[in-house]
């Protein structure tokens, strides 16, 4: 629902400080204040804020927990993935490995029909060239 999207925008919006936002063309912010400006919007259409609040403190629950407390010293990592859900989805490694550049599809090789042409130094006299007269 509302909530659970409220909090994703909230993580989004945490992990990506940097990016600046635009709402309706009227108000430029930083990626951090969507949430509070996603709740000031539904203030002004009168909708329940409590859904917001609560998207918000559930991410930021959950920002913490991940993102914060297992990189300050002494944290750990309080969420864990369940080993159930690691057998049914995790992928392992990768058994093709890279792909030689010889054999890589697609691109050009620029530079490759044209002859390599000595370039003189730059204090050198110009050559003449043999299309002039």
């Amino acid at each position: 629902g509302q909530a659970f999207t409220i909090m994703l925008v909230y993580i989004w919006a945490k992990r990506n400080p940097y990016i600046r936002m635009n709402f309706f063309g009227m108000l430029n912010f930083n990626a951090p204040y969507l949430p509070w400006v996603l709740f000031g919007f539904s203030l002004l259409l009168d909708n329940s804020v409590l859904v917001d609040l609560m998207g918000i403190a559930v991410g930021h629950v959950y920002f913490y927990l991940e993102d914060v407390l297992p990189n300050i010293e002494g944290g750990f990592k309080v969420l864990k993935t369940p080993r159930l859900l690691k057998l049914l989805f995790d992928e392992g490694e990768d058994e093709y490995g890279e792909v030689p550049d010889e054999t890589r599809p697609g691109g050009y090789n620029w530079g490759e029909d044209v002859r390599e042409q000595e370039v003189p130094p730059p204090d050198a006299p110009p050559a003449d060239h043999p299309h002039q007269e």
